[in-house]
C-alpha cells in the first residue's frame, strides 16, 4: 500500500530527516519519501503491520502535522 501525506511544514533536509527517523523503525513501512519542495511524503508500507493512522501519528509525533492523506 502506499500513502502520500501532505505536511505543510516541511520546508528543509531536517524536516525530512526528522520525518524519516520517525517512521523508519516502524515494522512494516517499506519506503519513504520526502519531497521538500511539494511538503508531501510518500509511504509504502504492508497494511497488515501497520496502519495510515499510526503512520500520521509517527510524523505528526516529530511535530509534523499531515494536512490531508492522499
Amino acid at each position: 500500500m502506499r500513502k502520500v501525506l501532505n505536511v505543510p511544514d516541511i520546508s528543509c533536509e531536517h524536516c525530512e530527516r526528522a520525518i524519516t527517523e520517525a517512521l523508519q523503525p516502524m515494522a512494516g513501512v517499506a519506503s519513504i519519501a520526502v519531497d521538500i519542495p511539494g511538503h508531501r511524503v510518500t509511504v509504502e508500507y504492508d497494511e497488515s503491520r501497520v496502519t495510515v493512522a499510526r503512520i500520521k501519528a509517527a510524523v505528526e509525533g516529530a511535530d509534523y502535522p499531515v494536512a490531508s492523506i492522499e
